[in-house]
């Protein structure tokens, strides 16, 4: 028998209900020292208290936007140069040489590798964090695009030449629409690894932002701040995935309806 979707959102309501019953037990019995996994309480009192007050000086806000300014910027610049590169690469099989190779020997390379050479290249501001979080989000959504192209039914193609479509108008009305869905799945997946690498991003000449937030209680044993720091951005990526399986449903709507 198969559950009705309402079935899944309760169960999944029932399993981080319990999830924080256990917290809550494992704390108060003092199973597993405050310093290491501070009580819900005392997270929640911490989040109040940064909310008012700040940390190190500067409001809470003022972190997060700093992390979403860097996170959404990388990803945006990720979708327009990834996405073009992708799809003709898919295409054009000069092209796909060319850069692939090179996209697949930096694509398994952890972040902090190369970050003490981006430092050194652009420097040790802004744009060195917002270049190592390019450069996670860039394969994902590359990766993707060439995959979607390479599902296209060869059927669909045929069928626009064989009716007068030009080269552009089978890439703009038929590849295009229908490597979307693998688009937009890099574009998750892209999301997911800048968010990954956020905190690695802030942990360098940086005085802001919620991963280097983390990274500074961190030195200090706080941690029921690191813990709201998690739990912001923990929050953040499920809203943002959401957010882009909204505009998913919207934009692709013919999705798995064929």
């Amino acid at each position: 028998m198969r559950l009705r979707k309402k079935n899944y959102w309760a169960i999944t309501v029932i399993t981080w209900v319990v999830l924080l019953i256990v917290w809550q037990l494992v704390t108060m019995y003092k199973i597993t020292p405050e310093i290491l996994l501070p009580s819900p309480e005392k997270v929640i009192s911490t989040f109040i208290s940064l909310s008012k007050n700040g940390y190190n000086g500067i409001p809470l806000w003022y972190h997060f936007l700093i992390t979403m300014i860097r996170l959404l910027s990388a990803v945006a610049l990720a979708i327009i140069t990834a996405i073009p590169l992708g799809l003709i690469s898919g295409r054009i099989k000069v092209v796909y040489s060319i850069f692939d190779s090179i996209i697949q020997f930096i694509r398994p390379i952890p972040p902090l590798a190369y970050y003490t050479l981006l430092i050194l290249w652009v420097g040790i501001g802004e744009t060195s964090k917002v270049v190592l979080l390019y450069l996670a989000a860039f394969a994902p959504i590359y990766l993707a695009c060439i995959s979607g192209v390479q599902k296209v039914n060869s059927d669909y193609v045929k069928s626009a030449e064989s009716l007068g479509a030009t080269s552009k108008q089978v890439f703009f009305h038929v590849i295009f629409p229908s490597a979307l869905p693998d688009i937009f799945t890099g574009i998750r997946t892209a999301v997911g690894m800048a968010y990954t690498t956020v905190v690695a991003a802030e942990m360098v000449a940086a005085t802001y932002g919620i991963g280097w937030m983390i990274i500074n209680a961190s030195k200090y044993l706080k941690s029921d701040v690191m813990f709201v720091g998690i739990i912001i951005l923990g929050i953040t990526g499920v809203f943002l995935d959401q957010l882009l399986k909204l505009i998913e449903r919207k934009i692709v709507f013919w999705s798995g309806k064929s």
